[in-house]
């Protein structure tokens, strides 16, 4: 609790203590009664009087501050002393809770921002100074100790250890990192001393960009909390319209009590106080948010998060998505002499490429690569290469490489990207290359599912056998493969026309190279994107880790954030329908009123917190 918050406190409690005095001493006391009842009334009230005031002379009139205000010394006016007393010091009582809420909300959000570095020490002219992270350039060396938070991103010059991502990522399992690895600003270095050459300026850091995100994400508003704000803009003058009307047209139409029907008119302002939704609405969807920010979900904006809620078709991409974007040799069928020749022979003609296939088959050679065996290397686009390799000619490559050089050859009944490798003009065999599926690629479609997705659909650039492949493994509805960027789009573009008009669509990708496809889609989800800047620019949801079930879990916790704002909706409407029509018929009375005001907004106020959960 803050020191503005034990303050409200202790007025409260004074002010009650007060009010219970002046209920003994009234009727004991010469004193006329009101002057004893202003004082607890001042106590606990002076600050709402002043801002209604303040608001007022500012032009902004219809506001809680000038229900209660009118209210209260309304109520003083025609003698109800203790009742004035009681709504204000109620009224007090639930701006405590709801400041105590937002309170818990922030705190929530700032445990997220722990992740922001006080300091990073710099190895300059021999020695090492501490200094902000905002004053360290980019390639200088930062040493980081154990137990200390990674200042800047950088890459690992000396040293090992493992890191925990934890407050990126919501995941509890370190990861190992030595010479040569990245390191991400925001994680905390476990065990080793680390030397690190910074690659980045500390406000272009992935932590630096995080914060960014979550601090502007109330900028961004649902549609609920828009409807709340119209609501309340309209909502407090019509009222106020009202009791005017209820102060003055029953008297002089029915039985002239002046007295009576002021007295429900101001029963009717009490309960008419709009705090429960213009608080608890906005206060869920920032819970929610927070909620999602420490599972390792980052959402930009409560109209994302609202989008998310209403989720019935979602389309992936395959690699590194579902898959894990790395190609491994699966399998070495040899047509003549062994898998390790075969292997050896496709290794050293590829030794000179970056190729992501070429890296798979140097890491599945046991052996030391020479590359002095290796002349004459020929690259051949879109079919493969030619290399002579201890001065025989060798090609490694595709289907039509063969047919090219003449070589009689012969498809692969398993599905990958096949190799095939000829020697003298003699097909030797090929080796099988695949990308392998996520182990929880599965059981995240199947959550999708079972939360009531209605469409899976994956698009990829892959040969049409190898998606579907992936597709029957992972249970998905449609596969579209040999897609190239446009006609992802083109693709999101037909489903979208397909799906329920209330629905959205999500786009699950790398964040890298389908950004024409996130922005496409009514919610844009970058997946595995620790460290990744641009899937963090593209995305309207980050998936900071590398697992396909958190999508399931940021929709099903952006369903519950919407179901509790429309829970608080209902409830306050409801209640004070009831109280209203209950206050103009004249059987509520300034309790009851303070009942509807007051105990609606605490209950509100306690739904909405349960955003907060993950």
């Amino acid at each position: 609790m803050t020191k503005k918050q034990r303050r409200t406190l202790d007025r409260i409690g004074a002010a009650g203590g007060l009010l219970v005095l002046a209920v003994v001493l009234a009727p004991r006391l010469s004193v006329p009664a009101i002057f004893l009842f202003l004082i607890p009334y001042f106590t606990i009230g002076w600050d709402i009087l002043w801002k209604a005031l303040r608001n007022i002379k500012n032009g902004q009139v219809f506001d809680e501050n000038f229900l209660m205000a009118i209210a209260t010394v309304g109520a003083l006016a025609i003698g109800e002393y203790p009742e004035a007393v009681f709504v204000m010091l109620f009224y007090q009582v639930g701006e405590l809770f709801q400041a105590v809420a937002v309170g818990k909300s922030r705190q929530s959000i700032a445990a997220l921002m722990d992740i922001r570095p006080d300091y990073a020490n710099v190895e300059r002219d021999g020695k090492i100074e501490t200094v902000d992270p905002d004053e360290v350039a980019v390639g200088e060396v930062i040493v980081v100790k154990p137990g200390e938070r990674v200042p800047i991103d950088g890459v690992v010059l000396e040293g090992m250890s493992t890191l925990n991502t934890a407050a990126l990522t919501g995941e509890s399992l370190p990861r190992d990192i030595g010479p040569g690895g990245d390191v991400i600003s925001g994680c905390v270095n476990m065990s080793g001393l680390l030397r690190v050459r910074t690659t980045k300026e500390f406000g272009d850091s992935t932590v630096a960009k995080i914060l960014d995100l979550v601090e502007n994400s109330s900028t961004k508003k649902a549609r609920t909390e828009q409807f709340i704000t119209r609501f309340a803009k309209w909502y407090t003058p019509a009222v106020v319209i009202g009791a005017v009307l209820l102060a003055v047209l029953p008297p002089l139409l029915l039985d002239g009590d002046w007295t009576k029907w002021f007295r429900q008119t101001l029963i009717f302002l009490v309960i008419s106080c709009p705090c429960a939704l213009v608080i608890s609405v906005p206060l869920t969807f920032f819970g929610g948010i927070g909620g999602c920010s420490k599972a390792g979900i980052l959402v930009k904006g409560s109209n994302y998060l609202e989008a998310l809620a209403r989720t019935e078709v979602v389309v992936f991409d395959k690699t590194g998505t579902l898959t894990q974007g790395v190609f491994r040799v699966a399998t070495i069928h040899p047509e003549e002499g062994s898998e390790e020749r075969l292997l050896e022979l496709a290794a050293l003609a590829e030794s000179y490429s970056s190729h992501p296939i070429a890296r798979s088959l140097r890491e599945a050679y046991a052996g030391e690569i020479d590359e002095t065996r290796v002349t004459n290397v020929e690259e051949l686009a879109g079919r493969g290469v030619k290399a002579d390799i201890d001065g025989e000619t060798v090609y490694v490559g595709n289907g039509k490489l063969m047919e090219d050089m003449g070589v009689s050859w012969h498809p692969c009944h398993k599905v990958g990207t096949i190799v095939h490798v000829a020697e003298k003009g003699k097909y030797l065999g090929h080796v099988v290359i695949s990308d392998q599926v996520k182990p929880d690629s599965q059981a995240a479609i199947a959550a999708l599912k079972a939360a009531g997705v209605k469409k899976t659909v994956m698009l990829t650039g892959d040969a049409q056998e190898v998606g579907q492949a992936v597709g029957e493994e992972l249970g998905l509805d449609e596969v579209h493969a040999g897609l190239l960027p446009a006609d992802k789009v083109e693709r999101v573009e037909a489903l979208l026309e397909k799906k329920s008009p209330k629905a959205t669509l999500a786009f699950v990708g790398d964040g890298i190279n389908d950004a024409p496809v996130l922005s496409r889609a009514d919610v844009g989800v970058a997946m595995g994107a620790l460290g990744s800047d641009a899937a963090i620019e593209a995305a309207d949801v980050v998936l900071m880790d590398d697992k396909p079930s958190k999508l399931a879990q940021a929709i099903s916790m952006a369903r519950r954030t919407l179901r509790i704002a429309n829970q608080n909706i209902i409830f306050a409407l409801g209640v004070k329908g009831i109280f209203l029509l209950l206050g103009v018929l004249g059987k509520a009375n300034m309790w009851e009123a303070t009942f509807a005001d007051v105990g609606v907004s605490v209950i509100a106020i306690l739904n909405a917190t349960r955003a907060l959960k993950e």
